[in-house]
């Protein structure tokens, strides 16, 4: 036991020697904010973090920007470099071409439509919405059964409610609404003490009813007036929706047999988007939102919460001996707080 432990310590030495001597290479591609090009110079959350993991490791890397997604794992599944680092997804059939760290990042998929993709606000469609629709058969029910409460009350002090049960339905109903639209009958004033309270209750009542229904056809007016011809995944069926050809997107569209147009790259994904080649967009929804916030609302804007929830990670060739130490820095890093102060520079606070 004493030699396999001496020479497990003599190993994991000769390692760390190895890797203090050799130069890293990091495979990336250009996905703001996570990898990507200022003045010359690599930065974005993800090499910033690759950064930080360097100094705590005592690494020296270089950075290799590779044209494609696809490139960029290629040359990690063939070992050709030693990790890469952008926004690449965990996935399980990636997984078992390579190894992948802890997840650095909680992502998620979502959709940005054309600017001027936007409805009017069309009475039609408020009046045949669901929520009014609700809130119009509640007010009925509600009618009828006050209608219903005074005949219970008045059907032997007042003539007008003296009427058997089956022919007491409506008029009772009618009752109630013209007491709720007009204030009632003068003729028809309930006589009975117990009906003479509940009148005034659903005079009362009556006020908030009003109010109800005004509040919610503006409501509904409001939200047609601000939502547009796609809100959700199931607006994409039948619309030209672009995304990144190989990428977690295109398999989610695939699955959910949505028809769409293959990009081989973020750029040319967004040039056709303003182009107008494609109506919506479905990709990563931090990639997407960090376009509109750097001008890209001129074009678009983002629709709906992030859906496909999914983790982001660094990637390694199978079997990369780098993996474990990654893990115990990572963990380090967001016990420490510094994994936090670097997700406040690129995205402010945590939800």
């Amino acid at each position: 036991m004493l030699y396999l432990r001496l020479i497990t310590a003599t190993c994991f030495l000769l390692w760390g020697q190895l890797l203090s001597a050799q130069v890293l290479t990091v495979n990336t591609v250009t996905r703001p904010p996570f990898s990507m090009l200022d003045d010359g110079a690599d930065t974005g959350f993800s090499l910033e973090l690759l950064n930080l993991l360097a100094e705590r490791l005592d690494w020296e890397y270089r950075i290799n920007r590779t044209d494609s997604f696809a490139d960029m794992l290629g040359g990690v599944s063939s070992g050709e470099a030693d990790l890469a680092a952008a926004n690449i997804s965990i996935t399980a059939r990636r997984e078992v071409l390579m190894d992948f760290s802890q997840p650095i990042f909680e992502s998620g998929l979502q959709i940005m439509v054309q600017a001027d993709d936007v409805r009017q606000p069309s009475l039609l469609r408020a009046l045949l919405s669901w929520d009014l629709a609700a809130a119009i058969g509640i007010a009925f029910l509600l009618l009828f059964g006050g209608g219903m409460v005074m005949w219970a009350f008045e059907r032997r002090a007042q003539p007008y409610f003296d009427r058997p049960l089956q022919e007491a339905w409506f008029p009772s109903f009618w009752w109630a609404l013209n007491l709720v639209v007009n204030g009632g009958f003068e003729e028809r004033v309930p006589r009975t003490p117990v009906g003479r309270v509940f009148g005034v209750v659903l005079v009362v009542s009556s006020l908030f009813i009003v109010s109800v229904f005004v509040a919610k056809i503006t409501a509904v007016m409001t939200v047609e007036a601000i939502s547009g011809s796609v809100n959700s995944v199931n607006d994409l069926y039948g619309k030209s929706v672009g995304t990144i050809e190989g990428s977690t997107a295109a398999g989610f569209l695939n699955r959910r047999e949505i028809d769409y147009s293959a990009y081989a790259g973020l750029e040319d994904l967004l040039a056709g988007f303003e182009r107008g080649e494609v109506t919506a967009v479905v990709f990563d929804a931090p990639v997407l939102n960090y376009y509109v916030q750097q001008g890209g609302h001129r074009f678009g804007h983002t629709v709906g919460q992030p859906f496909l929830r999914e983790n982001y990670g660094l990637v390694f060739p199978a079997g990369s001996p780098l993996v474990e130490e990654v893990n115990q820095a990572l963990l380090a890093m967001q016990e420490d707080g510094s994994y936090d102060a670097l997700y406040r520079k690129w995205f402010g606070s945590q939800n």
